[in-house]
């Protein structure tokens, strides 16, 4: 792997670099770490990497590194760069023959989420888009429960990510995720809906496999001077006819990343949550409420395939995250050594989920600045 943007003081990045490494499966060998040469040298240093795989930008790391010999040179780019630098390196990457995996949301605006989802047609090559929260054991659970029918036809869907983080205005204090995250030149046209919305949205298609059709959204600013959205909600209508409703904020005070979704069908109904994770509670007309645990009965194998230590044990947010990765890993050496990739690891956000997502931020923009409040999706 090698990696654009997460050097020294970024969060995300070291995120990417531990889910990665989880398994054993994935190495970093070489990375452009920041816009600052210097930086990026010195963060490769604190990384253990040798001085001529650390480069002062991603241009000069991808040319270089496709002049390595097959087996040396990196076998797929990561980019963890804010929303801006997203476009740059993934274009440069997949027009030099390298695979990607891609922090969400996929880029900074429509136009470039499209011109990417053609090259990825046009090349082949896989994407992965790390919308991690898809990757949790009973997501996965829940997701064939809904898919199969367990509830019947699904009616209704609540999707909430609250975060209260952003409730003064932290961005004034230099604090380096607030300042790009609340900057439109750097992070686009929405902030909670870009940052977390695109999560509850990506969330509620992965595990209905249904697809939003149309919304009707109420976006706020509530701290002054801020520049983007900290608040919204949104109505839903689904391709099914099911009705649903997405809450997204950053100025919930006292919240954490308290990400949930229940999801109610004609004969039952499923909840989860993110800071309870390995819990998925089943809700029937005629039945007692049961909850079902990561790692314990007779799971789907799609669930237990994305579980790695003993029933009890917690498996969070970086598990979740290195699902991703591994997944991505399984289906990239499948394609190098000629065979056809196990379809239980097929199972990652690709391009065009980033393309749902952009769409969604656009969407829900357009749909709070109008006075005619419904929007086609």
């Amino acid at each position: 792997m090698g990696m654009a943007g997460g050097g020294i003081g970024a969060f995300i990045g070291a995120v990417h670099r531990m889910a990665a490494a989880l398994d054993g499966e994935i190495e970093l060998v070489c990375g452009a770490f920041s816009s600052d040469p210097q930086k990026s040298k010195a963060s490769g240093e604190a990384l253990y990497l040798p001085s001529g795989r650390v480069y002062g930008n991603y241009e000069e790391m991808i040319l270089a590194e496709k002049q390595l010999p097959e087996g040396e040179r990196m076998d797929f780019l990561s980019i963890v760069t804010p929303n801006h630098v997203h476009f740059g390196p993934a274009k440069m990457a997949l027009e030099n023959g390298f695979p990607v995996v891609c922090d969400k949301p996929l880029c900074f605006d429509m136009k470039e989420a499209l011109e990417l989802e053609k090259l990825v047609e046009k090349t082949g090559l896989l994407f992965a888009l790390t919308h991690n929260y898809t990757g949790y054991p009973m997501v996965k659970q829940a997701r064939v429960m809904v898919q199969r029918g367990d509830f019947g036809e699904i009616r209704k869907v609540v999707v909430e990510y609250p975060q209260g983080w952003l409730a003064t205005k932290l961005e004034d204090t230099d604090q380096k995720q607030a300042s790009w995250r609340t900057d439109p030149t750097r992070s686009g046209i929405a902030g909670a809906m870009g940052d977390i919305g695109t999560h509850a949205e990506n969330l509620a298609e992965y595990i209905t496999g249904l697809r939003i059709t149309e919304l009707c959204a109420d976006l706020s600013t509530f701290v002054d001077g801020r520049l983007l959205d900290d608040d919204g909600n949104i109505l839903l209508r689904f391709d099914n006819g099911a009705k649903g409703i997405l809450h997204a904020s950053q100025i919930s005070a006292g919240e954490e990343n308290d990400l949930n979704i229940r999801v109610y069908g004609e004969k039952g109904g499923l909840q989860w949550r993110q800071m309870e994770p390995n819990s998925l509670i089943i809700k029937w007309l005629d039945q007692p409420m049961q909850v079902l645990r990561t790692g314990v009965g007779d799971l789907h194998p799609a669930a237990q395939a994305h579980t790695r230590i003993p029933a009890g044990h917690p498996e969070g947010y970086l598990e979740a995250f290195a699902n991703i990765y591994r997944n991505f890993a399984h289906c990239l050496r499948a394609r190098l050594q000629g065979k056809a990739p196990d379809p239980l690891y097929q199972d990652f956000p690709t391009v065009s989920d980033g393309v749902r997502g952009m769409q969604f931020i656009q969407k829900v923009v357009e749909s709070s600045k109008s006075n005619q409040k419904w929007v086609a999706f």
